[in-house]
C-alpha cells in the first residue's frame, strides 16, 4: 500500500505546478461541497475519512467509533507550489516530511523545521504538534507557516493569516486538531541550507542536574546572546542514555566543498545497513568529542528507521549487524501497520507497560523534569530537544510564562521563552525488571507536574487529563472564541473530546459542547496577551 503511495507520489512531483494547483482547485470544490450535504439533524460530527490506523500517533482514535460525518481528503498529498522568490513552500495536508525534504533539499532548500520521521504529514504538525533541532531557532512546526487556507463549517473556503481578517483563526489553529475547520493547504516558510551537516558529538557526565546544564550550555550562550548565529548552532539535539551520561549533538550547514576536504568524515547514516543513530551517538560516551559530516537530508530523517529507539522494543533483533545487512531496507515498520495488527488487548497492554510521552517544559526546568521522570518512569534514552515558545499579540493554547522576559534566564529573548521537548519514549524500567507499574497513574502525575510547572503534553500521546485539567494546561479563550465565530461547534467534535482517552458517544459530545460555555475554565471571550 505505501508503495504504491509512494509511486503516486512520484506521478504527483512529474506533473505541473500549474496541473496540481487545477486538481487542488477540483478537490476543494467537492470538500465545500460535501460539507453543505451535511443535514445537522441527521448527521454526526465531521470528522475525516482516513483510518484510525493510518494515523501516526499513539493515542486510540475512539471518536471515530461513534456515528459521524465523513469527508475524505485522502487526495490532499500534492506540493502545489515552491516559492524561491517569497522563500515559501505551498503544500497540501497529507504531504509528509520524507516528500517534500525529497523535493527541496536538491534546490538547497528546506522548510525551517523539519520532523525527523518521513511519515510524519504536514496536517498533523499544524493542527497537532511538530518539532525539531532547528526549533530553538525557528519555533514549533506552526510557528513556520504563513498562511492557512481552510474549510469552514459552513463551507466557506477562507485563507488565514496572521496580518487579515482571519487572523484569530490562524492563532487558533495549532494545537486545535482540525476541530475549527478542514486545514487543505498551508504556505511554509523555507529557508536555504547547504548539503551537508557538520555535526560534533560531545559526551557529558555527571547527575541528572549536571546533565541538563550540559545541554542547556551546548546551544544557550551564557551570557543571552542567543540571536548571534556565531554563538548558536543550526541544530541541536541530545540524548540522555542513562542518570549519569548523555551525549549532545548540534550542527551547522556545510558546503559540499568544506565536507570532501581532506581529513574530513562524511558519514551516509541513511544507508540501510548503517548503525541505528542513537547507537551511533552513543559511542561518543567512549570515544571521547568527535565531528562528521552527514548529507543533509540524511540528517533530517536520521531517527526514522529506528523510530528513535522504539525499533529496538519492536524486533530487538534489528539493530545487529547481520539484519542490518540483510534486511535493513525493511526498516522501519510502518507505525500504522503495527496498529492495524493490534487487538484491543494488546493496545491496551501496550498504553500500560510503555510510555510514549512528550513532556514540554521551561529550558531551566529541564533539570527538574528529568530528575522527576527518572523517579517515576526510570525511562531511558530520553531525547531533548529545544524551541522558542514566542510571546505572540493573542493567547493561544500554548503559551509562554506571563513574566519570563523579566528574569533573562539562559536561552530566552525578550519575544520568545525558551522551552524543551523531554521525549519518554520505551518501556520503564520497573517493566523492563518485571516489577509493578500503573502506566495510566503515571501519565495522571505526569501531568499533574506539567501543569504545576507550566509544561504542556502534546496531544498526539495517549493522555489521561480530566476535561478541566486539559483547560488547566491549555488555553481554552481564543480556541472557544474561533469555535463559536465559525460556528465549529456542533459540526466538528471539541479539541478535548478528540483527544480525551475511551468511546466517545455523539450524545456525550454533544451535551459537552452545551456545557463548555459556562464552564469557568473555557470562557468564549478572546482574552489580550
Amino acid at each position: 500500500m505505501y508503495f504504491l503511495t509512494y509511486l503516486g507520489d512520484v506521478k504527483s512531483e512529474r506533473k505541473s505546478f500549474k496541473q496540481r494547483q487545477k486538481e487542488h482547485d477540483e478537490n476543494v470544490l467537492e470538500v465545500m461541497r460535501r460539507l453543505k450535504q451535511r443535514n445537522p439533524k441527521k448527521d454526526g460530527l465531521v470528522c475525516t475519512a482516513r483510518k484510525p490506523w493510518i494515523a501516526v500517533g499513539m493515542r486510540n482514535v475512539d471518536y471515530k467509533r461513534a456515528r459521524h460525518f465523513e469527508v475524505d481528503l485522502s487526495v490532499f498529498r500534492n506540493i502545489l507550489d515552491i516559492d524561491k522568490q517569497r522563500m515559501t513552500a505551498r503544500v497540501e495536508p497529507l504531504v509528509n516530511m520524507g516528500q517534500i525534504s525529497r523535493a527541496t533539499v536538491p534546490m538547497n532548500l528546506a522548510l525551517a523545521v523539519v520532523a525527523e520521521l518521513d511519515d510524519l504529514t504536514v496536517g498533523g504538525l499544524i493542527n497537532g504538534y511538530g518539532i525539531e533541532g532547528s526549533s530553538h531557532l525557528y519555533g514549533l512546526f506552526s510557528d513556520t507557516v504563513v498562511a492557512y487556507e481552510i474549510v469552514l463549517a459552513d463551507g466557506r473556503l477562507v485563507r488565514a493569516t496572521k496580518d487579515n481578517e482571519y487572523s484569530d483563526l490562524f492563532y487558533a489553529i495549532p494545537w486545535s486538531q482540525g476541530t475549527l475547520g478542514l486545514l487543505v493547504a498551508a504556505e511554509i516558510k523555507l529557508i536555504p541550507v547547504k548539503e551537508y551537516m557538520k555535526l560534533t558529538y560531545k559526551p557529558v557526565k555527571g547527575n541528572l542536574k549536571d546533565l541538563a546544564q550540559g545541554y542547556i550550555d551546548s546551544f544557550a550562550p551564557r551570557d543571552c546572546d542567543q540571536d548571534n548565529p556565531e554563538k548558536v548552532p543550526d541544530f541541536v539535539e541530545t540524548m540522555i542514555y542513562s542518570p549519569t551520561e548523555a551525549v549532545c549533538m548540534t550542527g551547522r550547514y556545510a558546503s559540499k566543498e568544506e565536507a570532501k576536504r581532506r581529513g574530513n568524515v562524511i558519514n551516509s547514516v541513511g544507508w540501510w545497513f548503517k548503525p541505528w543513530f542513537y547507537q551511533h551517538a552513543e559511542t561518543a560516551l567512549k570515544r571521547g568529542e568527535f565531528v562528521e559530516y552527514i548529507p543533509t537530508r540524511e540528517y533530517y530523517h536520521r531517527h526514522t528507521r529506528c523510530l528513535y529507539w522504539e525499533g529496538k522494543l519492536i524486533l530487538p533483533f534489528a539493530d545487529q549487524f547481520w539484519f542490518r545487512l540483510l534486511l535493513g531496507w525493511l526498516m522501519p515498520p510502518k507505525v500504522s501497520l503495527l496498529k492495524a495488527t493490534q487487538g484491543e488487548a494488546i493496545r491496551n497492554y501496550y498504553h500500560e507497560m510503555h510510555v510514549i510521552q512528550d513532556l514540554l517544559v521551561p529550558l531551566y526546568k529541564v533539570g527538574d523534569a528529568l530528575e522527576w521522570v527518572h523517579r517515576e518512569m526510570e525511562v531511558y534514552p530520553i531525547w531533548l530537544c529545544p524551541h522558542r515558545l514566542y510571546k505572540l499579540p493573542v493567547k493561544t493554547m500554548i503559551y509562554p510564562e506571563p513574566d519570563f522576559d523579566r528574569h533573562q534566564r539562559q536561552g530566552d529573548t525578550p519575544y520568545a521563552q525558551m522551552y524543551t521537548d523531554i521525549g519518554v519514549y520505551y518501556a520503564p524500567g520497573p517493566v523492563l525488571r518485571g516489577e509493578q507499574f500503573d502506566g495510566a497513574d503515571a501519565v495522571r502525575r505526569l501531568e499533574n507536574w506539567l501543569i504545576e510547572n507550566h509544561g504542556f503534553q502534546p496531544q498526539y500521546a495517549v493522555s489521561e487529563l480530566t476535561e478541566k485539567n486539559f483547560w488547566r494546561m491549555f488555553d481554552a479563550g481564543l480556541y472557544e472564541h474561533c469555535r463559536n465565530k465559525y460556528k465549529a461547534v456542533g459540526t466538528f467534535m471539541s479539541v478535548y473530546y478528540k483527544c480525551k482517552k475511551g468511546r466517545k458517544t455523539e450524545k456525550e459530545v454533544r451535551e459537552a459542547e452545551q456545557a463548555i460555555a459556562e464552564t469557568p475554565y473555557a470562557e468564549a471571550d478572546q482574552p489580550a496577551y
